[in-house]
């Protein structure tokens, strides 16, 4: 009679922190876990709950350092071009009209943009669009600007377009070196972003230095270049119903901007700094947890509830809300 194999040991690790909480009627029904980091003015982490050191894809976070990648090529780009290079914008029809410029402007068309084809981000403007008979488009993808900007800056210097999002490209490579920089720690790996283009894996730690970084860098440095026009231009970084453009509007000097799987990274004028990724991703825990991670840095802002609030409903009524629980 044969033996049965010895088990496999298993490694356990320790489940990362609650940070929100589902209550419905009173009854807690779910629960979302995550990790946090928040770093005082001086670089500091004043706050750590989960592992804030482990590689995690930044998704959309990283796009200021995708843009100041662009800058850093050459592409003079300002303003709301420049804060559209850094976006996932909500497909309005003045994201989209912007979109369609700067292709013009650099000899561009959409068919050269190897972003998929999609509908609005925002659920109001996607109804909109979809009752006038609009179809997907890659123009209305959420991150058509940061491409648009990633081909102009390839025609500029004169770098393969067709070849634009493979992560051997020059822009690529350009853009590897400036997360390194940013973030202070080398790149634990290399994934594919939802939009096709190349994303790099870095700690919530480095993360949130990395913005720090971007509103302390020099006056006209790429960074800083780039943190100023999406503060300066929050519309076209996020949409007019958005918690990044109301954050940043609201509040002087922050820099804000969420990724997707539930990923926040926010800098403030002064050096304070934060992010969090909510381990299964869903969004709807991230207003909570941000306004509450807000809070703990001393920001007292109106804005905060609006960011915070996360009705549940029933039928036709609120019944209850998800709420940040650290």
């Amino acid at each position: 009679m044969s033996e049965s194999p010895a088990p496999v040991p298993s490694v356990s690790t320790p489940a990362p922190p609650v940070l929100a909480e589902v209550v419905r009627s009173g009854f807690v029904e779910g629960r979302h876990r995550g990790s946090l980091v928040l770093l005082g003015a001086d670089g500091s982490v004043e706050l750590a709950l989960g592992d804030v050191n482990a590689p995690v894809f930044p998704r959309s976070s990283n796009k200021p350092m995708q843009a100041a990648g662009v800058l850093r090529a050459g592409l003079d780009l300002s303003g709301e071009r420049l804060a559209l290079a850094a976006a996932s914008h909500s497909g309005e029809v003045f994201h989209r009209d912007l979109v369609h410029k700067m292709l013009g402007e650099h000899g561009l068309t959409p068919d050269q943009l190897q972003c998929p084809p999609d509908l609005p981000l925002d659920a109001e403007e996607r109804e909109t669009y979809l009752a006038a008979g609009a179809v997907r488009d890659r123009v209305t993808m959420n991150c058509s600007g940061k491409h648009t900007a990633m081909l102009a800056a390839c025609a500029l210097r004169g770098w393969p377009l067709e070849s634009y999002l493979d992560p051997g490209h020059p822009l690529q490579r350009l853009i590897h070196t400036v997360v390194e920089e940013a973030a202070g720690e080398p790149v634990a790996a290399v994934g594919t972003d939802g939009c096709g283009a190349p994303l790099m894996a870095i700690s919530l730690t480095s993360l949130a230095r990395a913005y720090r970084s971007f509103v302390l860098a020099e006056p006209g440095s790429p960074e800083r270049r780039v943190a100023d026009a999406m503060r300066a231009h929050p519309e076209y970084v996020a949409g007019t119903r958005r918690p990044d453009t109301w954050l940043m509007r609201e509040i002087p000097g922050a820099l804000s901007k969420m990724g997707a799987e539930a990923v926040q990274a926010v800098a403030l004028p002064d050096g304070r700094a934060l992010a969090f990724k909510i381990d299964d991703g869903s969004p709807r825990s991230l207003g909570p947890v941000l306004a509450r991670a807000l809070t703990l840095l001393d920001i007292d802002s109106p804005v905060l509830p609006r960011i915070a609030h996360t009705p549940l409903h029933g039928g036709s009524r609120e019944v209850g809300e998800v709420r940040a629980v650290f």
